[in-house]
């Protein structure tokens, strides 16, 4: 599996967990606070497809992982 596919695993995940933590309408609502998390990993990800710069990437590549293309 390459860097890209991990890091858009994780990413999801994370967006996935934080609406059903954030969501005032799920059954696993904790915290409003945990749309600012999704929010932050969307800008994240947005950033990274402006700037092919992504810090999840830098460390998966460091771990021995291949990247993608």
């Amino acid at each position: 599996m390459t860097s890209w596919r991990i890091v858009r695993i994780i990413a999801g995940t994370f967006i996935l967990v934080s609406l059903l933590l954030g969501a005032p309408a799920s059954p696993f609502f904790m915290s409003q606070w945990w749309l600012a998390f999704t929010a932050f990993v969307g800008l994240n990800l947005m950033q990274s497809g402006f700037t092919r710069w992504c810090p999840l990437e830098i460390f998966l590549r460091k771990l021995g992982v291949p990247g993608g293309c």
